[in-house]
């Protein structure tokens, strides 16, 4: 696996081990939520409630997906080489998508090593991460055409970043859920290999406390796309929302060029993003 540079000291990982696993229902703050399964929450209760698992499996060596797998709300966890639940770089993950593959109705419990990867274009759906651990998902294909879908679900906990864009291509995210995190989706900013980016995020609510929403690097020619976006619990506004970034594949620091709109690589308006 080849391993990530990044690390911004904005987001340092934390080497200490993670909580130990969620118990019950409860803990996960479900407030009456039926058990799913290819029915996806939309986001007004995605953002009040999370779904309940239909039993739990644990996984001792990465999962590999090629086509479609439905995980029927099954709890996945890892566990021997995969139950460390720290937040080191280089981790293995609970799931590996082959270019094409779809995976669906899953929920990731703790720990959930680097959660899923997909060396090409996939699709996640109704996928729900309780606590995240290294990241919730990588996103790592080479070609330009390579487009990444997550429909629908959530992740609570990250410490550092939900979504890491380390490929090329264009990720669409859409109908999510997040609360408690560091930056929801990071272009890579000093990955050796670099590309262009394209992030769309529509219909996404955030939950306080986040540092920031998007970050994306701007000689590289990356952009962001923001619509329906909602916060909740920020009324100060601390959250950013968009990071430009100056990138580097040398494995140094990108440089912060600060945040907002600015039309060309943060595309939004103030009236796509909602304070609630």
């Amino acid at each position: 696996m080849t391993a990530r540079a990044e690390q911004p000291v904005s987001h340092r990982r934390r080497t200490g081990r993670r909580r130990a696993v969620i118990a019950g229902v409860s803990a996960l703050g479900v407030t009456g939520a039926a058990i799913l399964t290819s029915t996806m929450l939309s986001t007004a209760s995605a953002a009040s409630s999370w779904p309940s698992d239909t039993g739990g499996k644990p996984v001792s060596k990465t999962i590999p997906v090629s086509g479609s797998l439905d995980g029927g709300m099954k709890k996945y966890y890892g566990t021997g080489a995969l139950g460390g639940g720290g937040q080191d770089e280089g981790q293995d993950p609970i799931f590996e998508l082959a270019d094409g593959a779809t995976l669906k109705n899953v929920v990731l419990g703790a720990p959930a090593a680097d959660g899923i990867h997909c060396k090409g274009s996939c699709t996640l759906q109704n996928v729900w991460w309780e606590d995240v651990g290294e990241d919730a998902a990588t996103f790592k294909g080479k070609s330009s055409s390579s487009v990444y879908t997550v429909s629908g679900g959530g992740a609570k906990e990250a410490s550092d970043k939900v979504f890491q864009f380390n490929g090329a291509g264009t990720l669409n995210v859409s109908n999510f859920a997040v609360k408690n995190f560091g930056t929801f989706v990071r272009s890579c900013g000093n990955c050796k290999t670099q590309y262009k980016r394209t992030i769309v995020l529509k219909d996404i609510d955030l939950m306080a406390p986040g540092k920031s929403i998007v970050g994306v690097n701007t000689n590289y020619g990356d952009t962001a796309t923001l619509s329906q976006v909602r916060i909740h619990g920020d009324g100060k506004k601390k959250m950013k929302t968009c990071t430009r970034y100056q990138g580097n594949n040398t494995g140094k620091e990108p440089k912060d060029l600060g945040s907002g709109p600015d039309g060309k690589h943060c595309k939004f308006s103030d009236s796509d993003i909602t304070y609630k």
